[in-house]
């Protein structure tokens, strides 16, 4: 049985303002995610990421397509967005309440207060200590640390995260690494994150989108878009000819006594082969894994996160 996927947006624009002031923030953008996984959503500022994800709350329309989750529109359809807990723009709160307190009211509010599971997720954060202060003397990183707490308390199916470790120091940036790994790993959540932390997404996310002047541009799982090209440095002797046997067929570039080939991972092989075969010293061969952020650049045309 074809398992339902948990996130499906079917060409969807979103459109703001009119004829001289008009901006299309989201332009045909179709996407769909499996349970079960951490999905990377990236890219420049003003890609149209915030948009799309006011969209998937219901927060915005809209203008052209469809969003479902868990096969139903979320269009005017509260109880399905029971099953979605979101930290957008970073975490509001009472200052003059503490962190407990504030966690109370708002699982009151939805309907699921329990004690025991406030006091699980204060601790899962790292807020077990600082719990009963004043959220007025939190630093930014604690108040996110706090609304993803609140993000949780109704044990949602769905975890929307924007920008989740934005004002963390770098020990706070891996705690919730492994906290969102551990919600989908241990609890079989969904995450949807948006983040301009490259290396974070690269390390935490199972498949990445990326999205440039409102349109998706490129998707897949990280693991194989990452072993798609590569960076092949061999030393050789002589150069000049070794040099004129890759350029036919590969990016090639001479650094010293070194060349540099961009090339597909699995191409490593053929590509010393051929050396070997015109009697070209080979004295080291380094392959070096392309990282997200040179993935992200070239399909964003070189926009900065």
């Amino acid at each position: 049985m074809t398992q339902m996927p948990a996130i499906q947006l079917e060409n969807v624009s979103k459109t703001f303002g009119r004829r001289k002031k008009r901006v299309e923030a989201v332009r045909q953008l179709s996407l769909e995610i499996a349970p079960g996984q951490v999905f990377g959503f990236l890219g420049p500022n003003g890609a149209g990421k915030s948009s799309t994800i006011r969209m998937m709350m219901d927060l915005i329309r809209p203008s052209a397509g469809n969003i479902l989750l868990y096969g139903r529109p979320v269009k005017n359809n509260p109880p399905l967005l029971q099953k979605v807990g979101a930290l957008v723009e970073g975490a509001a709160f009472y200052d003059f309440l503490t962190g407990r307190k504030n966690l109370e009211i708002l699982a009151r509010t939805r309907g699921c207060y329990d004690a025991e599971q406030v006091q699980t997720l204060l601790a899962q954060v790292g807020l077990a200590d600082r719990a009963d202060h004043k959220v007025q003397g939190y630093s930014t990183g604690m108040k996110q640390r706090l609304g993803l707490a609140s993000a949780l308390l109704h044990d949602p199916d769905l975890v929307i995260l924007d920008e989740p470790t934005n004002g963390l120091d770098p020990a706070g940036i891996q705690d919730v690494r492994l906290f969102i790994r551990d919600l989908v790993d241990k609890q079989g959540k969904t995450v949807f994150l948006s983040s301009h932390m490259l290396n974070e997404v690269e390390q935490v996310c199972d498949r990445v989108g990326i999205i440039s002047n409102g349109r998706l541009v490129q998707t897949g799982n990280v693991a194989e878009l990452l072993s798609t090209q590569a960076i092949i440095r061999l030393e050789v002797a002589p150069l000049e000819r070794a040099l004129g046997l890759l350029l036919p067929k590969w990016p090639t570039v001479a650094n010293g006594r070194w060349l540099e080939v961009q090339a597909p991972r699995d191409q490593a092989p053929e590509i010393v082969q051929q050396l070997v075969t015109a009697e070209v010293q080979i004295f080291q061969v380094v392959v070096r894994q392309q990282s997200l952020e040179a993935l992200f650049l070239a399909a964003t045309g070189g926009d900065n996160a």
